[in-house]
């Protein structure tokens, strides 16, 4: 048996879903469940890009940090490059980031050369957010709460905004599914 090169891209994914909120809004799980409503479908995670950083990473933190900041760029550079490659291949990305500010947004918005960029934003409210950072067993060391309300200044009017406080995982995932227009096939 011979080893011969096969192609990779394939008739394109119909563009790429950005999911947002911040800390404990849900995003990792339901971006992992809306993925999984998908035939073909890859969740970027890209706080899991900025692990890949063995020596120099800087995570953001609520103080004024250039290097830190630069960072963000960075990880969403290599989420929108990666979700490029997805789509190519018929894969539909699943990307979930805390994106607060407009420049942050424009930036995935000029990077993403894939089609449609559906941004969702899970809005739960940052008490909610708080209890559910608590329960879970990853531990914040900083309390995000306070972006709640960065994000509604810079970003209403931006995407879509659920209200997940009451919805379960399933029910997020639904709301996602019919404010993108996007149609399940797995």
């Amino acid at each position: 048996m011979t080893w011969s090169e096969v192609p990779v891209d394939i008739e394109p994914a119909a563009g790429a879903v950005l999911l947002s909120g911040i800390p404990g809004s849900g995003k990792s799980t339901v971006a992992a469940a809306l993925a999984a409503r998908f035939a073909a479908s890859a969740h970027i995670e890209v706080d899991a890009l900025q692990e890949l950083i063995v020596r120099g990473g800087r995570w953001p933190t609520p103080e004024r940090d250039a290097e830190a900041d630069r960072q963000i760029f960075l990880r969403a550079r290599n989420a929108c490059l990666l979700a490029g490659s997805f789509v190519g291949a018929g894969f539909l990305p699943v990307l979930d980031d805390v994106v607060v500010r407009r420049a942050h947004l424009a930036y995935y918005r000029r990077q993403i050369a894939v089609g449609p960029l559906h941004f969702v934003v899970l809005a739960p409210g940052a008490a909610t957010a708080g209890q559910r950072n608590l329960a879970r067993d990853k531990t914040l060391t900083t309390d995000w709460s306070f972006l709640d309300t960065a994000m509604r200044t810079e970003l209403t009017g931006q995407g879509v905004w659920i209200d997940n406080a009451e919805l379960t995982v399933a029910e997020t995932v639904d709301a996602v599914l019919a404010a993108t227009g996007l149609t399940a096939t797995g």
